[in-house]
């Protein structure tokens, strides 16, 4: 292949532009490990790299998403082989390294994970970057003593990547699950995802700015962070935790320190991106065993990478639900 199309955004003198076009194999970058991308994903990040002034693109022409799977087809790591079918999330991938929107993506060995037992490179892709923070969340509040049976678990902005993926995964793994959106309309969406009881984002507003509220949940996945943070963490029952990952609704809350001192509530922050390598095996093969979602068709919705412009524009309006797979080769 002489020539690899690819969606690239470039900011230059004229303007800032971005289209799928094709460019020379020879400009990708260099580096051990070469793959045929069969899937990427669209991520919330990918829709700020599609635009002008999103902080995310570094420098310029760029090929976003943060988010493959594919095949190796040369590799100069004795780790990797032709015909090993892999993916790859977060580091640097379509951030500062060129990323999955590209038939054939060249990226460093050790970003590299061996396609998990249970999953096809679509579901990876269905999952990817999203999936693994919601997974990377779960985990991280059962190290922190949340268990089923113990009381309901809230997931913000639910009908999103994040949220979707956390839905389901923590209704496949026995727990009570309240699903928050602001979309009244996807209420049977997130009750089919496995969501006990759907809220809508009036139900996490706190107008007398109590410092304490009633303990409702044991713990909390939020990738929406912003005012509802303060409620979330003033409602968590004793020595629960709420687990942070985005900031759809802000990036700055108002909190007192009493949910910390008077009910012993942990706030932890989730960063999928530099999770280090031996936790990511381990959590990528367990999404592919015992937190893979039943309802994982129902969140995904495949797209043919003529639609990526469309779509990223329309993840940026908050206009999609679930993930959104690219099919890399239609």
């Amino acid at each position: 292949m002489e020539k690899v199309r690819v969606y690239m955004v470039d900011q230059t003198e004229n303007g800032f532009q971005s289209e799928i076009k094709r460019i020379q194999l020879d400009e990708l970058p260099d580096e051990d490990v070469t793959i045929s991308v069969h899937y990427s994903s669209v991520n919330y990040k990918d829709g700020l790299a599609s635009i002008p002034n999103g902080g995310i693109v570094r420098n310029y022409p760029f090929v976003p998403g943060i988010d493959l799977a594919g095949v190796v087809i040369e590799s100069k790591d004795p780790r990797y082989k032709e015909g090993d079918e892999v993916i790859v999330t977060g580091y640097e991938l379509g951030v500062s390294h060129f990323g999955g929107y590209s038939e054939i993506a060249r990226v460093p060995a050790d970003w590299i994970v061996p396609l998990p037992e249970g999953l096809s490179l679509k579901e990876a892709m269905g999952i990817g970057t999203a999936g693994f923070t919601a997974a990377l969340s779960i985990q991280r509040l059962e190290e922190n003593d949340m268990r089923p049976g113990k009381g309901p678990v809230l997931v913000t902005g639910a009908t999103g990547g994040v949220g979707s993926m956390a839905v389901a995964m923590l209704n496949h793994l026995g727990y009570e699950v309240y699903a928050s959106t602001r979309s009244e309309s996807k209420r049977e969406y997130l009750i089919n995802l496995g969501a006990k009881e759907v809220l809508s984002t009036s139900d996490l507003t706190n107008p007398k700015q109590k410092a304490l509220l009633k303990q409702r949940w044991q713990a909390a996945v939020d990738p929406v962070a912003g005012d509802f943070l303060s409620t979330i963490l003033a409602s968590i029952q004793y020595g629960g935790s709420v687990a942070v990952s985005g900031l759809t609704g802000g990036n700055h809350f108002q909190s007192t320190v009493y949910p910390f001192i008077l009910r012993g509530v942990n706030l932890l922050g989730i960063d999928s991106v530099y999770c280090p390598m031996d936790q990511r095996l381990k959590l990528w093969n367990r999404i592919g065993n015992e937190m893979k979602p039943r309802s994982l068709d129902q969140i995904m919705n495949e797209i043919a990478f003529s639609e990526l412009p469309e779509v990223l524009s329309k993840i940026l309006k908050g206009e999609t639900d679930g993930r959104n797979v690219v099919s890399i080769g239609k």
